[in-house]
């Protein structure tokens, strides 16, 4: 769904244009263009139009914005960004698509912009925004591609990005004598007991795909566990691997009835209409527990950090925006993309109910909202490499684990030997798109 945002004011500011008056700001040059912004109709994005008509307001710059759901999105800015001259001067991509739309010669490379003193607001100040969000949504080509590495470049700048944290029930757990769990040893003894007392412990994804295939991946990074070695050898096998899956079989068996059905959606509303004591996903839910239209738990939830195994690790994810290699106003929509992601926009979006980027937005609003001092804490163990963002990876997620872990947590088999065969089709696909041709 389209929706132009227009203001009296940026009638104002073409109409000063139109008399031939000298430019007097950053913003002038552009006042009187339209920008077409593609992005999801998710609720970080539904609050952001407000900023979008401030923006408009004080740039002149009108927006319009292409809002669809989040499975029609990536087809759609495909073929935009595909033909000569597209109709999207900015798109909002989910992680797992920036090295596809990169490949593919799709995006702009943000560098040039950033050489410009016309266009680049001195007190911008990238580095404030958190590495974990910057280096996962906008770089592309460091270490095995989509890591951080010098040989990366800023195709994106994050916005509605996101890591795990731990939030639960603080009433649930006071009556049950249960400690916040710090571990996975000790999450797992708490799901143990609330089981025991008749109690669903953990909600969690589960559906057939990519749902249960996230739910796996929330605990194989902090339980030591990749999907890769540095020289592409699939180890979705290894002990940790396992082990992580060992975990999502427990949380399927103490948790509350349905997760081999639960996507998103169903999982957080277990968790936010009081169904379940914990909820270990996205950062998301504490917006979303605040949300009396969402949630029958405000103000009976904690938040903690992701329990530690091996290592500290969280995920990395969400979404970030870029500028399209067809746009016809790509210095309006890199104004655009400032606008929005700056200090100010930052800490407007966390007004509007959305989730900022900034760790001094972060820092700001810690005594405000629970969840900021710990997500604060969390971003330094958000793993980069928390999936591996590559073209064969809706394959390899959807096809191949999504099938397995389906098998984990609806059956009592023996789970190495169904984590082997996944491995054995994950080679095969590395295989068949030539990640082995160098090897000796």
């Amino acid at each position: 769904m389209k929706h132009l945002f227009k203001t009296g004011l940026a009638a104002a500011s073409a109409m000063v244009l139109s008399t031939g008056l000298a430019f007097a700001g950053p913003y002038d040059k552009y006042a009187g263009t339209t920008i077409v912004v593609s992005w999801p109709a998710l609720s970080h994005f539904k609050a952001a139009e407000t900023l979008i008509e401030e923006f408009t307001a004080e740039t002149g710059i009108e927006v319009e914005v292409d809002a669809l759901q989040y499975l029609n999105l990536r087809d759609r800015q495909l073929l935009e960004m595909s033909k000569p001259r597209g109709d999207y001067d900015v798109v909002s991509w989910v992680v797992m698509w920036k090295g596809e739309y990169v490949s593919k010669g799709l995006l702009t490379p943000l560098s040039q912009f950033f050489t410009s003193g016309s266009l680049v607001d001195p007190n911008y100040d990238i580095d404030d925004i958190a590495d974990a969000y910057l280096q996962n949504g906008g770089v592309v080509g460091g270490k095995k591609g989509y890591m951080p590495g010098k040989s990366g470049a800023l195709y994106g700048i994050p916005f509605g990005a996101e890591t795990s944290i731990l939030a639960y029930r603080k009433d649930i757990l006071e009556e049950q004598g249960i400690d916040v769990p710090g571990t996975y040893d000790e999450l797992r003894a708490a799901m143990a007991k609330l089981k025991e007392a008749g109690i669903p412990a953990m909600t969690s994804r589960g559906a057939t795909g990519h749902q249960v295939t996230a739910a796996w991946l929330f605990h194989l990074a902090p339980l030591g566990g990749k999907i890769f070695d540095d020289q592409w050898n699939p180890v979705v096998n290894s002990p940790e691997a396992v082990e992580a899956a060992e975990v999502l079989r427990e949380i399927a068996k103490t948790g509350p009835v349905g997760i081999p059905a639960f996507g998103f959606g169903e999982a957080a509303a277990s968790f936010l209409q009081g169904e379940s004591a914990m909820y270990l996903d996205t950062l998301k839910i504490a917006a979303m527990v605040r949300d009396p239209a969402q949630s029958k738990v405000d103000g009976k939830v904690g938040y903690a950090t992701h329990p530690v195994g091996s290592r500290c690790g969280s995920e990395t994810g969400g979404f970030a925006m870029g500028i399209p290699a067809n746009s016809q106003n790509k210095e309006a929509a890199f104004l655009f993309l400032q606008y929005m992601t700056n200090k100010a926009g930052d800490q407007r979006m966390v007004e509007l109910g959305g989730d900022p980027v900034r760790m001094s937005t972060l820092a700001a609003n810690a005594d405000k909202f629970e969840d900021f001092p710990v997500v604060l804490e969390q971003l330094p163990c958000a793993d980069a490499d928390w999936r591996p963002l590559i073209p064969e990876w809706n394959e390899l997620n959807i096809d191949v684990l999504g099938q397995a872990l389906t098998e984990v947590i609806t059956t009592d088999k023996p789970i190495q030997p169904i984590m082997d065969a996944a491995n054995e089709k994950a080679r095969a696909i590395m295989q068949r798109e030539g990640y082995y041709v160098w090897r000796n």
